[in-house]
């Protein structure tokens, strides 16, 4: 299917030391980290706050953590959720439950009761990793999770004394401290899990067959869908990241603001600073004026983030005061970044930003700007080595069309996931003959560079995160005074698009926006939450009631 078909136009785009086809090795995951605790036992892999973990000190943990999991009944295939924020227990818990066999579940930690109910029966995950703040939340759904273990963490276990000892006192003052009942067989404390002299006998791994990750994306049904990826699919894609961005290396230090919990921050800063034995700087909230001080002070030389997050750097007034300057290369996607932005970062740090193109089923990249080479405003790039991209019709998914016709964009590469768990139907329409689908608009210029027109579907990204509107839609459908609903994603400067719901009420009934937020807030994820809300009586439909999303995007832009 296309084979026949595809033209490499863009190898001669290429900078001159990229070839195309290259030679992967076929490993389990974690053994870039093994490496480079071997290779470079006394460097940093990670800081935060005041404490500082070598290469060789991870490993260990990473071992010590596995083997503690295998204690508690873990056996290979098993699934583990890790429900934190960027801390340096996230990093310690994906390589031990990689190392133990198991099967990475990552979790957002904003998710609500109907996301996590899904997720973790839809996985069958059987333990969990989760912050101690997230236990009330997690309590109340213990029935309906199905979950045999729950490991709880406080952001004080990723500290050095004295801030350990200070960050408790201070959540005790401000009332944030959470008591986790821990009652040492389903419920356990994190320091609980490490005890030491248990024998670490790491399961045998074929990492062209094993799953290292269900990663969870929005589906266009509402629910989302657990992407299979292997551990060759995840280790290839971190060495086409190593071809394609070959100045980065060793000596780099990346700030780490992409949560863990998504695909992107996993690969960009887990997986590929540790298969270069770089050091990552995690953080767990963006706090523009504290990224601002690490910038200063850590002198980052890799930043890799989302268009909403330059653009709130550069609107602090006080940004002068800070040198920036360590910051050689950005790597951004999940939006596209203005031309204004582009240029304005870079005259404040000096930095390359770097615009690139991936999706969760591709582990996830598959597109990025050269390094050196000529960059195209509002491209996404070249494909990736021994990535395939065409054009396809978007009628039939069929014709292959010539460079310049808009069409759906269709991956192939040794990247492409196993495909989506326990969905064979939309597996059968997402991968065909091993070619992805995307659903994404997209065109090739005769140079071989591709650019995102549209989207197939009406994925709405806001801040960075993929929001589906049937997922809202539903929960608006649960209000007792909403009678119909639709949303949509609406153009805004800082976060690329934000929600926009339009109601319809019951007969007789008066909506308030504060009451439809606040019902939206209770049972949905931050970035998912409506921010603007209208009231109509009724929706614009097609003749078999399908609610035309089109024609409220198109009111929302002649307004």
């Amino acid at each position: 299917m296309f084979a026949n078909e595809i033209n490499r136009v863009w190898l001669n785009s290429y900078d001159p030391n990229v070839s195309f086809h290259q030679e992967y090795e076929s490993i389990p995951l974690f053994e870039f980290l093994d490496r480079s605790a071997e290779d470079l036992p006394n460097r940093t892999a990670v800081v935060f706050q005041n404490l500082k973990i070598s290469y060789a000190g991870l490993r260990k943990r990473a071992d010590t953590l596995a083997a503690n999991l295998g204690r508690l009944g873990l056996k290979k295939g098993d699934r583990v959720g890790i429900m934190l924020p960027n801390l340096p227990q996230t990093v310690i818990s994906f390589w031990a439950v990689l190392k133990a066999g198991g099967v990475v579940v990552m979790t957002n930690p904003l998710y609500m009761e109907k996301e996590l109910v899904h997720q973790f029966t839809d996985s069958k995950c059987r333990m969990l990793i989760a912050l101690d703040r997230l236990w009330p939340r997690l309590h109340a759904l213990e029935s309906k999770l199905g979950l045999e273990k729950m490991i709880f963490t406080s952001v004080s276990d990723g500290l050095a004394f004295p801030l350990n000892l200070l960050y408790r006192l201070k959540a005790k003052r401000e009332g944030t401290l959470v008591k986790v009942p821990f009652d040492g067989e389903k419920v356990l404390a994190w320091k609980d899990v490490f005890k030491r002299g248990v024998h670490f006998d790491p399961p045998a791994v074929d990492p062209a067959r094993d799953l290292a990750l269900l990663q969870y994306t929005g589906g266009t049904t509402g629910q989302a869908k657990g992407v299979k990826l292997t551990h060759e699919n995840l280790a290839v894609n971190v060495q086409q990241c190593r071809v394609v961005l070959y100045e980065i290396g060793t000596q780099e230090v990346f700030l780490c603001l992409l949560p863990f919990f998504h695909v992107y921050g996993l690969t960009v800063c887990i997986c590929f600073p540790a298969s270069l034995g770089a050091t990552i700087a995690p953080y767990p909230q963006f706090v523009p004026q504290e990224v601002l001080k690490a910038v200063d002070k850590l002198k980052p030389t890799i930043f890799p983030s989302a268009p909403a997050v330059f653009n709130t750097l550069l609107e602090q007034k006080n940004i002068q005061k800070f040198d920036l300057k360590s910051i050689r290369i950005c790597v951004t996607g999940s939006a596209p970044m203005p031309v204004d932005l582009l240029k304005r970062f870079k005259e404040m740090t000096g930095a390359e930003i770097i615009e690139g193109y991936g999706l969760t089923e591709a582990s996830p990249v598959t597109h990025f700007n050269p390094l050196r080479g000529k960059r195209k405003v509002g491209s996404i790039g070249l494909p990736f080595p021994d990535t395939d991209p065409i054009i396809v019709d978007i009628q039939t998914g069929t014709r292959v069309l010539p460079p310049g016709e808009i069409g759906e964009l269709v991956i192939k590469g040794p990247q492409v996931m196993q495909g989506y768990l326990n969905r064979p139907e939309e597996n059968a329409e997402t991968l065909r003959d091993g070619w992805l689908f995307t659903g994404d608009i997209a065109t090739m210029d005769a140079e071989g560079y591709f650019f995102i027109v549209d989207r197939k579907k009406d994925l709405i990204i806001s801040g960075g995160f993929n929001v589906y509107p049937r997922e809202i839609e539903e929960v608006l459908h649960e209000h007792p005074k909403i009678l119909d609903a639709a949303c949509v994603g609406v153009g805004h400067k800082s976060r690329g698009e934000i929600i926009k719901a339009y109601l319809v009420p019951k007969e007789g009934q008066i909506l308030e926006k504060k009451e439809v937020v606040a019902f939206c807030r209770s049972k949905l994820a931050a970035y998912k939450v409506p921010r603007r809300v209208e009231i109509r009586d009724e929706l614009p439909k097609t003749i078999v009631g399908k609610v035309l999303r089109r024609d409220l995007k198109d009111d929302e832009q002649a307004e």
